[in-house]
């Protein structure tokens, strides 16, 4: 039988190893967060990513840890809104347009020609953000910032005058807003994600598709297409957004540091996207790729197109999207 003594003094040890426990987990206490991202590592989105998980975890002290998962490792493209919504990762990087088919909201900077230059985008992308912030808080999220990609134009296989010898060709969608553009221009839309793209290409699953200068560097386009008219078209955004109750399970001086983080992120991705934006078709030209001024026709028929589908954007988007479009022209 164990004396009473005994068995204060087990309690004793007991009370005092929870104690020394609780210390140490106090000090080595660190948050661990998985980053979802859709694109190569050597993309500037991704590097940019990997620049911001640094400074939360040197101004967080090393309580707050991200790693970022590039190319769709983590999970694919149209799965990283849906898995930070859901808590499965706390915070991931989507292109937001294409969510436009769960809310119009989320394409207003997929419409061609509405914000076509790098200073367009920052007024659109400011007056998008007070909608887009209720939008995804009502969805459990916040965004933390968003980065424009470099101008869109138009790879295809052949030389091109008009929006009539583009019909029939096998058209890479990867959004609402492109596969919209494929019925529009009598192509046949394929659902591609960008991490799919060169063999997409490689194999002729997609001849022709829409993107800025950095989607066909990284897919290596240049291997299966040589032609890419600058079509300056729009410029897409990728987002940065984190669960909210992942967010607010920070303590106040990391959420400060992530907030923080976040704005340099937002300032370094604009300028890096513009900057990088010669930089692409330098070396597109380098590899080969015949980079094409589109003749007055071509762009005739695409502000045309534009325009169609802007007027179609704002009768689904309602009071919201009237909103963004009258503080963008203001």
């Amino acid at each position: 039988m164990t004396s009473l003594p005994r068995l204060f003094s087990f309690a004793a040890q007991a009370v005092a190893a929870l104690a020394l426990a609780s210390v140490a987990g106090g000090v080595s206490a660190q948050t661990k967060w998985d980053l979802p991202a859709a694109y190569p590592a050597s993309n500037f989105h991704t590097e940019n990513l990997v620049q911001f998980a640094n400074d939360v975890e040197k101004a967080s002290g090393g309580k707050l840890k991200i790693t970022v998962h590039p190319n769709a490792s983590l999970f694919k493209a149209n799965e990283i809104k849906r898995a930070v919504q859901g808590g499965q990762a706390p915070i991931g990087e989507v292109l937001l347009v294409n969510f436009e088919n769960e809310n119009p909201i989320y394409g207003a900077d997929g419409i061609p020609f509405l914000a076509a230059s790098y200073a367009e985008s920052k007024k659109l992308a400011a007056a998008q953000k007070p909608v887009l912030d209720k939008l995804l808080a009502a969805q459990g999220m916040m965004l933390l910032y968003t980065v424009p990609w470099p101008p869109q134009g138009i790879y295809v296989k052949k030389e091109i005058a008009s929006v009539a010898d583009m019909r029939g060709l096998k058209w890479r969608a990867y959004s609402p807003a492109t596969g919209k553009i494929a019925e529009l221009i009598g192509a046949q839309p394929v659902t591609i994600q960008a991490a799919e793209l060169s063999q997409a290409l490689a194999t002729g699953v997609v001849e022709s598709y829409m993107s800025s200068g950095s989607t066909g560097y990284d897919s290596k386009t240049y291997e299966s297409i040589k032609y890419w008219y600058d079509t300056q078209a729009w410029l897409p955004k990728n987002g940065v957004l984190v669960n909210k109750a992942a967010f607010d399970a920070l303590d106040k001086p990391t959420q400060a540091a992530v907030l923080k983080a976040a704005a340099d992120a937002q300032e370094r991705g604009g300028k890096l996207s513009e900057e990088k934006n010669e930089w692409y078709k330098k070396a597109l030209a380098d590899k080969g790729m015949k980079i094409m001024k589109p003749p007055a026709k071509l762009m005739a028929d695409l502000r045309q197109v534009g325009t169609i589908m802007l007027a179609d954007w704002e009768k689904k988007a309602g009071a919201d999207g009237q909103a963004i479009i009258s503080a963008f022209r203001k």
